[in-house]
């Protein structure tokens, strides 16, 4: 091997390729190091150019040998501080991001200051489900955005079905046209924990499913476009409608008062068979009526009803050994009747004055 191509002269050229890119402190700098190595005129291009000038050919062969190594251990090294060059700028850029959240009390100091605490709608939802965990039910969680069949077609609810009309549904530019919508009830929880205990053999099911709902409804004192619900499903051996009569007033009872009664009218609903809704007291008029229960002393709380057996074949459930009931209301409501809110959309308007209250 030549002087100019010893062991020694490459190991030279490469410690000083990684001193200098060990030196940079940013990515752009990197970058431009690494270019800088591997461009034509580098010394380590330059050493490799050479090789043709050795007459030796085991000189030529160890010498290019020891430079693709050194090559490779170059590319290492830069990919080893290209590693920590990101992370030292994800840190700074996160600390650059930071947002003192600390809060400065400009003004009289005498004045407390008071202490935020939680939406009224989110205390509710914690009072309905500690009720019902109490009941024996488990508590679980969906997602907001569902297909077209879980939040209907499973539901027995097939395209074009006029049942579809009352829901006022929101799609998502997601997919094929109406494929893709933000729910509009909480009942494809019910499918998907359905399809979970069938591929877990955890069969029978008791469970309670809170969370946000989507309409294209008109605010009024009753309803809201953005709402949330909180979904009940029994699937059990030799479980009838009584027992959904009594899961019903018993929770009426524990989360209203024992004044407070719950009462079932026949009604339809594609995926339960029989349907009813539910009424409870009115919390306001205490029954006498008034401008919330539209004069009936009643206020509609949900539906319910036995699930349909359309239902238990969309996830493979023999209907012959296993049936159920399922029971759904708003928590807005709840939260309305509970605290005596005559108009809804006070959830809504963010008046301080207002959520002190609760």
């Amino acid at each position: 091997m030549s002087e100019e191509l010893t062991s020694e002269v490459i190991a030279d050229l490469l410690a000083t390729a990684i001193n200098a890119v060990a030196a940079t402190s940013s990515l752009a700098e990197l970058d431009h190091e690494a270019s800088q190595v591997r461009a034509k005129d580098s010394a380590l291009m330059l050493a490799r150019r050479s090789l043709g000038t050795l007459s030796d050919i085991d000189a030529r062969k160890a010498a290019g040998a020891l430079l693709n190594e050194a090559m490779s251990v170059f590319g290492e090294a830069v990919d080893a501080r290209r590693a920590a060059l990101e992370i030292s700028e994800r840190a700074s850029q996160l600390e650059a991001d930071r947002l003192d959240l600390t809060e400065v009390v400009v003004g009289d100091l005498r004045v407390p200051v008071g202490r935020g605490h939680a939406h009224l709608v989110t205390q509710t939802r914690a009072s309905l489900e500690a009720v019902f965990v109490a009941m024996g039910f488990t508590v679980t969680e969906g997602p907001e955005v569902e297909t077209d069949w879980y939040n209907f077609e499973a539901l027995n609810l097939p395209p074009g079905h006029p049942a579809r009309d009352m829901y006022d549904t929101m799609y998502l530019d997601i997919g094929e046209p109406e494929t893709v919508l933000l729910r509009t009830h909480t009942s494809p929880m019910q499918i998907h924990l359905l399809e979970q205990a069938v591929a877990e053999g955890t069969l029978p099911v008791h469970a309670a499913m809170a969370g946000r709902c989507y309409r294209l409804d008109t605010p009024d004192a009753r309803h809201l476009p953005v709402f949330h619900q909180i979904e009940g499903l029994v699937i059990d051996r030799n479980i009838t409608f009584a027992d959904l009569a009594g899961v019903i007033e018993t929770f009426t009872a524990a989360y209203f008062g024992p004044d407070i009664h719950a009462r079932l009218r026949p009604a339809y609903f594609p995926f339960t068979e029989p349907s009813a809704e539910f009424e409870i007291t009115c919390t306001i008029c205490r029954g006498v009526g008034c401008r919330t229960c539209s004069r009936t002393g009643w206020i509609e709380l949900g539906g319910c009803g036995m699930v349909d057996p359309a239902v238990f074949a969309a996830v493979g459930i023999d209907p012959v050994e296993w049936s159920g009931f399922a029971f759904g209301f708003g928590i807005d409501r709840c939260a309305q009747m509970r605290h005596q809110i005559a108009d809804m959309r006070s959830l809504i308007e963010n008046d301080l004055r207002f959520m002190r209250q609760f």
